[in-house]
């Protein structure tokens, strides 16, 4: 017997669509100036799936196909003569016309089933689609990610105008292997593109070509996402190579996907991660065509089973581990691919963070430890080792160098040596070719995870720089027993630090093994975070911001820290 619909569901995914769509249909002659072609395109397939859905107030509305026509017109004048679509910062864009192309595609299924007064709309949409076909099928593109929103617009195109040519250029980018690594990560270890793109795009290939492999990547990503869930309702972020990776991500993206394949699998896991999607009420206004074109999604979920704790996992492909227990949530993180490039670029992962703790209210953001070692920045683990099962190392060393006079049969009487780029700085100097005299820095730390937090052992050898460690608390608590240093800062004055919001609370002790003792608020030039000259350069930084913690002083120097969570309500 077919399982039930939830009907509670359906309706509320409709009432998302209503609070967008209405206010169009309300005015449909308005034209829409200034808004790009996606968002024309998604709001065209929201005013259609709104006329078609019985759940929907637009439902059979005139004033609704009215205000879809009106977008139309918009859409079309942004198509160029090649059918690709004009704005944005990637100029005449296969890919970004992809995520344009996908939503017509939709609408156009939508509006094909609609009946008569949808028939100038199913028109405009087949030839808004026809007219991009040409130049999706022999496009590019520049991120990981694209390749599969562009094969699912070519999917989309093939299942209302069938052509094996778009079938067959399907086949030559899903030949290069979907990029998703052991451990269940995409190459961009992104959860914004895992969200909008790659599990989206994998699914509807799955569906178009009957490829479980496809579904059964996007089953291995939406699994190991729940070890990334995050008790505030977010998901981790700090191992992302793409621009999410310093921003708190939230899981309400992922319902459809959990939703669907809890229901398809009956999954009780899956099914408790698109309850917790849905937590906070759905406002996605796309939701509506999904069900209405994956009729699957507005089936009542399967009983959800929530993870039990503790649980712990690594993953190695990334070097993340997270641990949650009933007190504390801790991750920590020694994956950047910065000391292995050498540069802060676009499509790396260059959070320097290595530490977080959630113990309910009370939250420590981001640990990182700031170094001044020639300008290179603050320390980002280049390995990560698991000596034991909750215990961590994470290491990295500089390098710098001095260099000294060309060889006699490299010296060139015009001085006009080639420029290079020695690592740190580009310069005419010819720096390969030099003899060098390399002073180096180590900084290690040692993580032992915790039912209650975590333990650290901090190790900076080298020459005797400042260095200065940071702990970032999320605002809304008070640090307690700490040296104030103005601007939302603080540093240790010799005993622990109680950071306190509301009812929660993480202490903070330190204790210097070896090495001068730390330094106090007199000394304040060396308690500041430094981001290192590739951002200084360009006057950026990536500094946080919030309620701020520091330790330092003139290193070398081995201490440890316990970090301790209290909550009056734990985790459930």
């Amino acid at each position: 017997m077919p399982t039930p619909l939830d009907h509670e569901f359906v309706r509320a995914v409709a009432r998302a669509a209503d609070r967008s769509a209405a206010p169009l249909a309300d005015r449909p002659d308005d034209e829409p100036a200034g808004l790009p072609h996606r968002a024309l395109a998604r709001r065209v397939k929201t005013l259609v799936a709104a006329y078609r859905s019985p759940d929907s107030a637009l439902h059979g509305s005139g004033q609704a196909v009215a205000a879809a026509t009106t977008h139309l017109r918009a859409l079309q004048a942004a198509q160029t003569v090649t059918g690709l679509f004009a704005g944005g910062d990637n100029v005449q864009s296969p890919p970004d016309s992809a995520f344009t192309v996908n939503d017509v595609c939709d609408a156009h299924v939508l509006a094909a089933g609609g009946g008569p007064e949808l028939r100038e709309v199913t028109a405009a949409l087949a030839e808004i689609a026809g007219a991009a076909s040409s130049s999706l099928l022999t496009g590019g593109v520049h991120t990981p990610n694209h390749r599969w929103e562009l094969c699912a617009a070519l999917a989309r195109l093939h299942r209302s105008f069938p052509d094996q040519r778009l079938l067959d250029r399907i086949g030559e980018w899903l030949s290069e292997g979907v990029d998703i690594d052991a451990e269940g990560l995409y190459s961009e270890r992104s959860a914004n593109y895992a969200a909008h793109v790659s599990n989206p795009s994998l699914l509807l290939l799955a569906g178009v070509l009957g490829r479980t492999d496809l579904l059964d990547a996007v089953e291995r990503n939406l699994t190991t996402t729940l070890d990334l869930l995050r008790p505030d309702g977010t998901v981790e972020t700090v191992h992302s190579r793409r621009q999410d990776q310093n921003e708190p991500f939230p899981l309400a993206p992922y319902l459809p996907h959990y939703r669907l394949l809890a229901i398809r699998t009956g999954r009780g896991d899956f099914s408790h991660a698109a309850t917790l999607a849905a937590a906070g009420g759905i406002d996605d206004p796309d939701l509506l065509a999904e069900t209405l074109l994956t009729p699957d999604l507005c089936r009542v979920l399967p009983a959800p089973a929530a993870q039990a704790l503790p649980r712990h996992r690594y993953l190695t492909t990334a070097r993340l581990a997270a641990h949650a227990s009933a007190t504390a949530h801790t991750v920590v993180y020694g994956g950047s691919d910065v000391p292995g490039h050498r540069r802060i670029r676009s499509g790396l992962a260059c959070n320097p963070t290595f530490l977080r703790l959630f113990a309910g209210d009370a939250v420590l953001d981001a640990v990182r430890l700031s170094r001044g070692f020639f300008d290179l920045g603050p320390f980002r683990a280049a390995d990560m080792q698991r000596p034991a099962d909750h215990r961590y190392l994470l290491t990295e060393t500089l390098t710098a160098a001095y260099y000294q006079p060309l060889p006699p049969g490299e010296r060139r009487d015009d001085a006009a040596y080639r420029m290079a780029d020695e690592g740190r700085f580009s310069a005419a100097m010819a720096f390969a070719d030099r003899p060098r005299d390399e002073v180096s820095h180590t900084t290690s730390v040692e993580v032992d995870l915790r039912e209650d937090g975590a333990d650290l052992r901090i190790d900076i050898s080298g020459p005797r720089v400042p260095w200065a460690l940071e702990l970032t608390f999320r605002p809304g608590g008070v640090p307690e027993g700490a040296a104030p240093l103005g601007d939302g800062r603080w540093c240790l004055a010799g005993g622990p630090v109680t950071y306190r919001a509301g009812a929660d609370e993480i202490r903070i002790e330190a204790d210097v093994q070896a090495g001068e003792p730390l330094a106090g608020p007199e000394r304040s030039e060396v308690l500041r975070y430094d981001p290192g000259q590739d951002y200084t350069v360009v006057g950026g930084t990536d500094a946080t911001t919030g309620n701020r913690l520091y330790l330092g002083g003139l290193g070398p120097h081995t201490l440890t820290l316990a970090l301790r969570a209290r909550r009056t309500v734990p985790v459930m």
